[in-house]
């Protein structure tokens, strides 16, 4: 709301003037009226008026006078009346602002006294800018600044300029009584502050807002020393959320929105940043202590603080994982001391037990300080911390055993029909091995060594359920991924096609008696590709069990013309009747000792040689069996020399004297030979995973034709998905190889580039 000034000129001598003939009007002349006008409103401006506003007629005659002197052309007065406004300005500000400036040395008079007369200054301005209005067309044409311009530069450069250090250094004065809670004119520093924005940007940024950033820095470096002592982690946290508090409520009141971020991070960075290991670090109420204590509320208030932080999140991440390995370290020693303890025991329950409750406990670790990450601190660096820290415990031995090894260990004791392991819940159990596999790093590792559990069990019978091993499947691939489970469920697949092939071949039996082998027997099929290479080997089987493999030939061949089938005579079982002096005894032996037993039909008395030789066996596998069946736990025949040895010139012949309470035996095979026999899991997984890579770099190369090398490893990589740590350097070992073999060439110029060879 404006309202009048009363007359700023004498109206009938103005009137006079412009109503004889305002297009000879004389400059002197003409600019006495404009300049009176000029002083009677920065009087009544003065006097506090500064919503004061000018008549209509008062308006029409100052501005007639400005465009007649600007619109002669006989002389063209508008560069005279441009100077003679600009100089009005230049006067007022010596003779009137600047000496009230001086007067003053108290810091808010000197304030209140520059606010006021930039108050003055824009008032004027207001008024007087439109009986300039047509002078600013003029100045566009000869790319002169306009009138509002000029006199916001003369109070910018002969009072701003001049004064702004001492007005700076007042206003941050006032700053610092508010952060002391005195009484302090928060209107008054809204207004300076908006002086240094209205006359310049850059007076705010690089002048006024460095210098208070500066001092907000060292005033709160002086808190913080003494509140880093004197308080406790809880206590200075309180502090420094009401700190930025109260600063962000003081930029949004009277400072540029521009500086919020500013100055918290400068309160962050003293208070907090500058003794971050301090307070993290402190016994009583530091991180750790918080983490031990249980006390959420402080740990949500560390995680907004920290979160404002610069490399905060770092901090606490680190000290985390320390809190972490601290806790989880002792499981890992208990866990080596119960297997060391229950492996000298030869107890395989328990022991088995003891890597169950291990793994039960390190999932449950897991979960609390996952728990911690997700719902307190709620960042990623938390989360990763804690899962590299139990990337590290989850791949460490335990008593020279591989985290993957026990653990393909333990789920075939778990999946076997009689799973005893008392005290633990399958279910529960599973859950938590497969959370635990998903840290190993060496995922195809664990998935061989449960490949030939799981064949174990799937052939002989002895898996709990195909749904509970299908169920334990689904949950690996969704924790793991699908790279990890597609041979596994091939195996299931395959040995369900197998059983519903043996069904088909009872009914073919049933339907062909005249062919029929007069034995009971079934034969298991299986693919090459989805099950572990076992050896094969040139058994002379007995005369009985050669009818019923032809006969089996006959009925496969109807089934299809395209396979070839290999007999995996190790694989094989066979239940048969011994008659010993004590009556008959039902025998399950495998075929290798059922072959070696019956030789004795035709011959009482047989010698180490002519066993080898009839069975057409190697040393070793002739070695095994006899062992199993004169020195293991049932001697069902006896060797001369007795020693517990087998030797090349033993002779055997059936112990007649053998007798069972119960009337059934089934003997076991030394499984550690067995191991040694089929090699290592680690052969086994190199000589897979090697035909894969080397089909994959073929396939890249073909498509690619020239490629260089790094590329050709990162897209094998890709590829075949890493699943082993060893993976890497075998991509590298199966190039070489294939150069070698001549499917692919180095570049004569750059030894680093491939080409494929056609």
């Amino acid at each position: 709301m404006t309202t009048n000034c009363g007359n700023i000129l004498n109206l009938e001598e103005a009137r006079a003037i412009v109503k004889n003939d305002p297009r000879t009007i004389k400059l002197e002349e003409g600019w006495a009226i404009i300049h009176k006008a000029i002083l009677q409103l920065r009087s009544r401006l003065e006097e506090g008026d500064l919503k004061c506003s000018v008549s209509a007629e008062e308006y029409g005659i100052v501005y007639s006078i400005v465009y007649n002197l600007c619109v002669r052309k006989n002389p063209c007065y508008a560069e005279q009346l441009y100077d003679r406004y600009r100089d009005s300005f230049k006067e007022y500000i010596n003779s009137v602002v600047l000496p009230a400036l001086r007067e003053h040395t108290d810091d808010p008079l000197l304030l209140r006294e520059l606010v006021k007369h930039w108050k003055i200054h824009k008032a004027m301005l207001r008024s007087m800018n439109p009986f300039f209005r047509y002078l600013d067309r003029y100045l566009e044409r000869r790319s002169l600044p306009a009138v509002s311009e000029v006199a916001i530069m003369y109070f910018r450069d002969l009072v701003f300029r001049v004064e702004r250090i001492k007005v700076k250094n007042a206003a941050i004065a006032l700053i610092d009584q508010e952060r002391e809670l005195e009484q302090t004119d928060g209107t008054l520093l809204k207004d300076v502050v908006g002086i240094f924005v209205e006359l310049d940007m850059d007076f705010y940024t690089n002048d006024f807002e460095v210098a208070m950033l500066e001092h907000t820095g060292a005033y709160y470096s002086r808190k913080a020393v003494s509140w880093t002592f004197e308080d406790s982690y809880t206590d200075h946290m309180l502090r420094i959320e009401e700190c930025l508090r109260r600063e962000k409520d003081r930029v949004a009141r009277y400072l540029h929105r521009n500086s919020e971020q500013k100055v918290l991070h400068k309160v962050e960075n003293e208070l907090l940043s500058c003794y971050m290991t301090h307070f993290l670090d402190d016994e009583d109420s530091g991180c750790v202590a918080l983490l031990r204590d249980h006390r959420n509320d402080n740990l949500l208030m560390m995680r907004t603080l920290f979160d404002r932080t610069p490399n905060g999140w770092d901090s606490i991440a680190k000290i985390f994982k320390q809190y972490v390995m601290s806790e989880v370290t002792p499981l890992v020693k208990q866990a080596e001391d119960a297997v060391n303890h229950e492996a000298g025991r030869r107890d395989k329950r328990l022991l088995l037990q003891g890597i169950a409750s291990f793994v039960k406990k390190v999932i449950e670790l897991r979960d609390k300080h996952m728990k911690y990450a997700v719902d307190v601190f709620q960042h990623y660096t938390i989360s990763r911390a804690v899962k590299e820290v139990f990337e590290v415990f989850c791949n460490k031995e335990i008593a020279g055993t591989t985290s993957a090894k026990w653990l393909a260990t333990l789920c075939d004791s778990l999946l076997k029909n009689d799973f005893s392991i008392k005290m633990l819940s399958r279910d529960d159990t599973i859950e938590n091995v497969v959370e635990f596999v998903d840290y190993i790093s060496d995922k195809y590792m664990f998935a061989q060594f449960y490949s030939k559990k799981l064949a174990h069990r799937i052939l002989f019978d002895k898996s709990a359920s195909v749904d509970l091993e299908q169920s334990i499947l689904s949950k690996l691939m969704q924790k793991c991924g699908s790279q990890l489970t597609p041979k596994l469920r091939d195996m299931l697949t395959d040995l369900t096609r197998s059983r519903e092939s043996q069904s088909r071949f009872q009914t073919y039996l049933n339907n062909n008696r005249n062919i029929h082998p007069g034995i009971e027997f079934a034969v298991t099929v299986l693919k090459t590709g989805f099950w572990t290479t076992y050896k094969s080997s040139q058994l002379n089987v007995p005369s009985e069990l050669v009818r019923c493999v032809e006969v089996f030939k006959d009925f496969y061949s109807t089934e299809t013309q395209h396979r070839q089938l290999t007999w995996i005579y190790s694989l094989g079982t066979c239940n048969i009747i011994g008659r010993f002096d004590g009556g008959p005894i039902e025998i399950t032996a495998t075929t290798y000792q059922t072959a070696i037993l019956m030789l004795f039909n035709a011959s009482e008395k047989l010698s180490y040689s002519s066993i080898r030789t009839h069975l057409n066996l190697e040393d070793e596998e002739t070695f095994r069996q006899l062992h199993s069946l004169a020195c293991g736990k049932y001697k069902v025949i006896v060797k001369n020399p007795d020693t517990t040895t087998v030797t090349r010139v033993d002779d055997f012949e059936i112990n007649f004297n053998f007798t069972d309470r119960t009337g059934k035996v089934n003997i076991p095979m030394p499984l550690m030979m067995e191991k040694k026999t089929h090699g290592t899991a680690t052969d086994d997984i190199y000589n897979d995973r090697r035909f894969v890579i080397d089909a994959s770099i073929v396939r890249i190369m073909k498509l690619h034709n020239v490629l260089h090398y790094k590329q050709l490893v990162t897209e094998c990589c890709q590829q075949i998905g890493m699943l082993s740590n060893s993976d890497f350097q075998n991509i590298k070992e199966r190039i070489e190889n294939l150069i070698e073999r001549e499917y692919l060439e180095r570049d004569r110029g750059q030894v680093d580039i491939l080409r494929y060879i056609p």
